[in-house]
């Protein structure tokens, strides 16, 4: 059986994009990224050790972020973080955990720096309804002043997946709700199709959008980063 294609994302920094696995290095050796941090280390303030975690959608390992933490910040600026980019519905709660849906939770007042160590895997659950869970993965870690004001910086998310039209194959951009409820059928259209497909007992098609709630409780984007 061939094997599945790697997800591929692109550079916040340099817009280079590569594979999930090689975005590690490529970060490391980025020159925009390089700059960057040089460019913070002559900025007034302290210096603190920063995060880099991998946050991937658990069952959807296509759906991936790298972020830099302060160590400074809580966990709920990651929680803020990741309702905006990815999750955000309807207001529902959340928790985090390390040792999954019943492990030990882990209060979102807890600072960054009190939780990540290297190998360390935390939990996120958003809704506890139709939830969405994602992993985070602490996979490195620096000492040096922030790049950005933020608690929080993207430094490369996965590419939207690739999607094809049921009806005719072609690249598709939306997303039929009732064929998701009703038929269990991930319902993807093509411009034209999403025009005229028979099914609007759930409204008009939602566009697709880069996260791994799409289509789940009331979820229809933007997943846009918050800053």
């Amino acid at each position: 059986m061939p094997r599945k294609p790697q997800s591929k994302g692109k550079c916040a920094y340099c817009g280079h994009e590569t594979t999930k696995g090689a975005m590690t290095k490529h970060l490391s050796a980025c020159p925009q990224r390089r700059t960057i941090i040089e460019q913070a280390e002559n900025n007034k303030g302290k210096s603190e050790t920063l995060y880099h975690l991998r946050v991937q959608a658990a069952y959807q390992s296509e759906f991936w972020l790298d972020l830099e933490m302060r160590g400074s910040a809580k966990l709920k600026d990651l929680d803020n973080y990741l309702r905006a980019i990815w999750l955000e519905c309807c207001g529902h709660l959340s928790q985090f955990s390390i040792g999954g849906w019943r492990g030990e939770e882990i209060s979102q007042d807890r600072k960054a720096k009190a939780v990540f160590n290297p190998g360390v895997q935390l939990t996120h659950i958003y809704d506890f309804g139709t939830s969405s869970e994602t992993l985070i993965n602490v996979i490195g870690m620096r000492e040096g002043k922030p790049t950005t004001t933020h608690p929080i910086a993207l430094m490369a998310r996965n590419l939207i997946p690739e999607a094809k039209c049921i009806e005719c194959d072609k690249p598709a951009a939306w997303l039929c709700t009732e064929c998701l409820i009703e038929d269990e059928v991930w319902g993807t259209l093509c411009d034209e199709h999403a025009q005229t497909h028979p099914h609007d007992n759930y409204g008009e098609p939602i566009p697709l959008v880069n996260s791994p709630r799409l289509g789940m409780c009331g979820y229809d984007g933007p997943a846009e980063p918050p800053y």
